[in-house]
């Protein structure tokens, strides 16, 4: 019973229906990953890193192929997590996405020490990738790009990695269960048949013996016959040496048919292929040679003795009680049996019931191979009865056998257990099939999106964390400037030209060095005595080179 789905062979086209499928599959993905990336590279998002900084081209680029890349973690797992890592680095809220494939990567990478080697390159990745842009892009120290990266390593690609990790060997060990529950009963199937098959050969080497013997009085009085004829009716001798030819052409085509199953060893204990087996003086025999090793049994009797049935009928009685009296010998010696013999014109009933043993069987006894019950089984099945066998609630043993006392012809009472495998597998399969496909995975599905958004909320937090710790160059105040800075650092000090106070300026200001751009910030003060004081910002080029203050009249 195959315990996974056939995999389509490489020459198999699929259905174009599956194709339209993938296709679209496939451009979902990846377009909800651009639109993913993008729309928080351009948000507030882009910000914790040096992804800002990046050309616009770049930014669109970089999200455009990690995007397109996504799809693809099926097929190349290891390359899509190793480039979506260094993706992570300069774009860390894409940290999303490389946990979706840190997951998915390393719970199909095969061998420990190989998903050892991925999983600490992916987790390095991020961090080597955030350094140096950051170090490079002047965004930041390295230790804030360590620390950037670190995060991102560690919540986007290591964490779910572990958890991917634990989770490709959960479904590498629940396979390895299930091949190996397949090949043990494969195996016991076989030993089943086994035993069915060795059960069968010693009914026809039973039949061999009984019918080959009956022929070979038949033969031997067609002999005497044909002697008798030759003297008293010579025109009946040719009939006599027909029907003693046909006897022996039928035995020696009977020991043909049978002759394929091999040498068989004969039955062990009282007298088993005669005409008394089965009947009351045999199982009484059996009784007395289990008690004179030791066993005590108790044989109780209903009904008229078995002499009346078919042969076949009572081999069948005579193999059940004993492989019964076998069994109590071999793993319940000393145990009390209770031998029962039920003869009714329907059927006939055997119960072999033994007590618990004074002690425990020996250890190299073992449990049994069961293979003299499925033989019991087959035999009481071609018969059309029913075998039933089990441990009782006090420690012993119970073997119960009903075998109809008129079975039918062998083909209409032959039983067929091959058939009870494919059963159990077909109600399997409409167990299986009894939800549809979307609301079988709905668990996987809803633990996938609840731990996605609990990395996610730990990546946002972590980030934030290390976004809120980066050291950020305090802007100047107007007391600290002086001449000789830039215009970049003037105005990093919110010093910037005020329309207004230019205004008020006008005729009123010092005269100007040649060549100079002046600026006139509004400082914000308030008039003292109707005047307002203005401070002027000269500039040749970039470089400031001369600060005046200066009083001018306050008007409304």
């Amino acid at each position: 019973m195959p315990f996974t789905s056939p995999t389509p062979r490489p020459y198999e086209a699929a259905p174009p229906r599956r194709r339209k499928r993938r296709r679209l599959t496939v451009l979902l993905e990846a377009g909800t990953a651009f639109v993913y990336l993008a729309a928080l590279g351009a948000g507030g998002a882009g910000e914790m890193g040096f992804f800002g900084l990046l050309p616009f081209e770049g930014e669109l680029a970089l999200c455009a192929g990690a995007a397109a890349l996504l799809p693809f973690r099926r097929r190349i797992p290891v390359t899509c997590l190793l480039v979506l890592a260094a993706v992570a680095g300069v774009l860390p809220i894409g940290g999303m996405l490389t946990a979706l494939v840190a997951f998915d990567a390393i719970r199909r990478v095969d061998g420990p020490r190989r998903r050892t080697v991925v999983l600490f390159t992916a987790t390095m990745i991020p961090v080597l990738t955030a350094i140096v842009g950051t170090v490079c892009t002047g965004y930041g120290s390295w230790r804030y790009g360590f620390a950037l990266g670190l995060v991102v390593g560690g919540v986007g690609i290591l964490v779910p990695g572990l958890v991917g990790s634990s989770r490709g060997q959960q479904d590498r060990l629940v396979v390895a269960l299930r091949e190996r529950a397949a090949a043990a009963e494969e195996a016991r199937r076989l030993i089943d048949s086994a035993s069915r098959v060795e059960e069968r050969s010693r009914i026809a080497a039973e039949m061999h013996d009984l019918v080959g013997h009956r022929l070979s009085l038949i033969s031997l009085h067609s002999g005497g016959l044909e002697m008798a004829l030759a003297t008293k009716a010579p025109e009946l001798k040719d009939e006599a040496a027909q029907v003693r030819a046909a006897t022996r052409d039928a035995m020696n085509e009977l020991r043909a048919v049978l002759g394929v199953l091999g040498p068989l060893g004969r039955d062990t204990g009282t007298e088993a292929l005669t005409d008394a087996t089965g009947t009351r003086a045999d199982i009484d025999a059996l009784a007395e040679e289990s008690r004179a090793a030791g066993i005590a049994v108790t044989v109780r009797w209903q009904g008229s003795d078995l002499d009346a049935l078919e042969p076949r009928v009572r081999r069948a009685v005579h193999r059940v009680v004993r492989e019964s009296l076998t069994n109590v010998h071999r793993y319940a010696t000393g145990a009390t049996v209770e031998l029962t013999v039920e003869h009714t014109d329907d059927h006939v009933r055997v119960t072999v019931r033994n007590g618990a043993p004074p002690a425990p069987p020996e250890a190299t006894t073992g449990l049994g191979t069961g293979r003299g019950l499925t033989g019991l089984r087959e035999r009481v099945g071609l018969l059309g009865g029913e075998l039933r066998t089990g441990p009782t609630g006090v420690g012993g043993f119970l073997v119960e056998a009903t075998v109809p006392a008129h079975p039918a012809s062998p083909s209409a009472s032959a039983t067929h257990p091959e058939t009870f495998p494919s059963s159990l597998a077909a109600e399997e399969h409409h167990q299986s099939g009894a939800l549809p496909g979307i609301l079988r995975h709905l668990p996987g599905l809803a633990t996938g999106v609840l731990g996605l958004v609990g990395v996610g909320a730990m990546l946002v937090f972590g980030l934030g964390l290390v976004q809120s710790s980066r050291p950020v160059k305090e802007p100047l105040s107007p007391d600290s400037i002086h001449v000789g800075m830039g215009r970049q650092d003037v105005e990093s000090a919110y010093i910037y030209d005020n329309d207004l106070a230019r205004a008020a300026a006008a005729g009123h200001e010092p005269r100007r060095p040649g060549g100079t751009d002046c600026i006139f910030p509004y400082t914000g003060e308030e008039a003292l005595g109707g005047r307002l004081e203005l401070t002027r910002y000269c500039f040749r080029g970039d470089v400031l080179t001369d600060i005046d203050r200066f009083w001018v009249p306050s008007v409304r």
